[in-house]
């Protein structure tokens, strides 16, 4: 099943919250794995809102052997990021926090890639297997 939430409130990021903990469920994730792709698209659907001022998230439970999982891919077309070594450098910032979101994220998810161009948007895709 794969479900595409807009992201363009605050409201937005919690039902994202709340849509991938439903598919993390249902692809028959432990509470800790759960968790953890749970918190990395937190991260990943505010830095849309934040940074790329609104975009989507298509979040797909992966059920069929010999796999399962959950897949979620964020994309927006803001500012971009220009270099995207340094973001995911622990402590690098753009904005007001610490520093440790995409890096963060991508500790938490099993796969990560990003794609992204200044003045083009940015494309995270992120998974997170049983």
């Amino acid at each position: 099943m794969t479900d595409v939430l807009p992201i363009r409130s605050g409201d937005d990021v919690v039902r994202v919250r709340q849509m991938v903990r439903a598919r993390a469920v249902e692809a028959g994730l432990s509470l800790v794995e759960q968790t953890k792709i749970v918190t990395a698209a937190s991260e990943l659907a505010r830095n849309t809102l934040d940074h790329g001022g609104g975009g989507t998230a298509t979040i797909e439970a992966l059920t069929p052997p010999p796999r399962r999982g959950v897949r979620i891919t964020f994309e927006d077309q803001g500012r971009g990021i220009p270099d995207i070594d340094a973001a995911l450098t622990d402590g690098f910032t753009t904005g007001t926090g610490l520093g440790l979101g995409l890096g963060g994220a991508k500790r938490l998810a099993n796969d990560f890639s990003i794609a992204s161009k200044p003045g083009e948007g940015t494309r995270i895709v992120i998974a997170r297997w049983k």
